[in-house]
């Protein structure tokens, strides 16, 4: 904390507590009760503009401005974070190039940060100068993109950020970790209960009105998957693409978990990393360089106990993940109508436990089945539920503070607002693997 700030706290502090000595007592009966007064927080100048760099057009790079709007807060429980470093995310330029995921133009990116607290509200659970992670997952409300010096965030959506973690460290883990654990806990239904007080997303969904579920996701979160289809301990999980950062989580998490894992990657560039690495060495490592070899290893060391599936590259790897868990390959001849496929999750119509696959970065083509169910990953539940945010980030606060879980390798640091364009044109490039790439503000 800056000597500034912490002296400033300080004052404040010390005037307050000597404004309390004289307690103001309320009667009840025989009990006398004594109001805790209000904790005053100190006060920091926030300017009206800022630096910000916005997208005006898809195919476009992103530009710098000096005087774009400081965000206001507006619900009790958000809080305005300065922000210190910006973890950069393949999203952040395949929106642009690919034309999707623009709600509004110009359209202000970025979806994961580290810095401080610097304004809060009485029901947010922070404090002016608290450490944080700001995990935005909830694009559509251009007060929450990263890609600006000062972000709006619910408290719900915000994680401390324990003093042994630098701020560059801390911009690494949010969106892979939220993917991470909705993908597991609510798509594939593991309870990370025993893991550190861990939520149990599966009952912690059904618990909640079904109304407050967004609808576009309500299938997903509370029909995905059966109760007595749930992993248990000693289950197999599959992960095609072990290098990214959400394949980094989500071994993590599924290990802790007690699940076995096989991890498909291309073993040359990432082989010997992954598996001298305690804390995401695989069960079983399998090289992807050829898809049907590997599918054949896969499907003989798990001798047809395989049900479960995470995809984090694209179609044609989850097509391959596909055919390693199912018993018989339900892809799609050439020429199948795309709009006619099974929206996830299909609708179960047989007793038996099915087998299932998520695609962090879209879904295989399939011919209508009951063997096999499609997911995707409801990330809206994060910001849209605040019992599931809150669920989540008091568990990721927890995971890091007791080092229970490593966070992603920090490639590579650029410096300034103005070196995003830059950093984002060498992940176009595929120069960032096995990794993040962080920019420092």
């Amino acid at each position: 904390m800056p000597e500034w700030l912490s002296s400033r706290r300080w004052s404040l502090r010390t005037r307050s507590e000597k404004r309390s000595r004289t307690p103001i007592e309320e009667k009840t009966g025989d009990i006398t009760a004594t109001p805790t007064p209000a904790k005053v927080q100190p006060e920091i100048q926030i300017p009206d503009t800022q630096a910000a760099v916005l997208l005006h057009a898809p195919k476009q790079p992103y530009q710098l401005t000096s005087d774009h709007p400081v965000p206001e807060l507006l619900h009790e429980n958000e809080i305005l974070v300065r922000t210190r470093a910006i973890g950069l995310n393949p999203i952040d330029w395949k929106s642009p190039d690919f034309n999707f995921g623009i709600p509004v133009l110009p359209f202000l990116s970025g979806r994961e940060l580290a810095g401080d607290v610097v304004r809060t509200n009485s029901k947010a659970g922070f404090d002016v100068g608290d450490r944080v992670v700001a995990i935005s997952t909830d694009y559509r409300d251009q007060r929450k993109g990263a890609y600006q010096e000062y972000v709006v965030a619910p408290d719900y959506n915000v994680v401390r950020l324990p003093s042994h973690i630098s701020y560059e460290e801390g911009s690494t883990v949010g969106v892979a970790f939220v993917a991470a654990a909705l993908g597991l806990g609510v798509s594939m239904g593991v309870d990370f209960s025993q893991v550190a007080g861990g939520p149990d997303l599966f009952t912690l969904l059904r618990d909640i009105d079904e109304s407050r579920i967004p609808a576009d996701v309500r299938a997903e979160s509370l029909a995905g998957i059966r109760n007595k289809e749930r992993p248990k301990k000693g289950d197999w999980l599959a992960v095609w693409g072990g290098s990214s950062t959400s394949a980094h989580l989500t071994i993590q998490l599924a290990k802790l978990a007690g699940l076995r894992v096989v991890v498909m990657v291309d073993k040359a560039k990432h082989g010997l990393r992954i598996s001298n690495h305690q804390s995401i060495r695989p069960d079983l490592l399998v090289d992807s360089h050829d898809p049907e070899r590997a599918i054949s290893i896969v499907k003989a060391n798990t001798k047809g106990n395989l049900r479960f599936g995470l995809d984090t590259r694209g179609k044609e790897t989850a097509e391959y993940l596909l055919r390693a868990i199912s018993p018989e390959s339900p892809l799609t001849k050439p020429g199948v109508d795309e709009d006619n496929l099974p929206t996830p999750p299909g609708t179960p119509s047989v007793d038996g436990h099915r087998s299932h696959l998520i695609g962090m970065s879209g879904l295989p083509k399939i011919a209508p089945g009951q063997e096999v169910l499609l997911h995707n990953v409801p990330i809206k539940l994060f910001h849209d539920v605040p019992e599931v945010g809150s669920a989540l980030t008091s568990w990721l606060g927890r995971l890091l503070g007791e080092g229970i879980i490593t966070l992603p390798d920090v490639l590579d640091v650029e410096k300034g607002f103005e070196n995003i364009n830059s950093g984002l044109d060498r992940m176009r490039r595929g120069e960032i693997s096995g990794g993040k790439l962080v920019v420092k503000v």
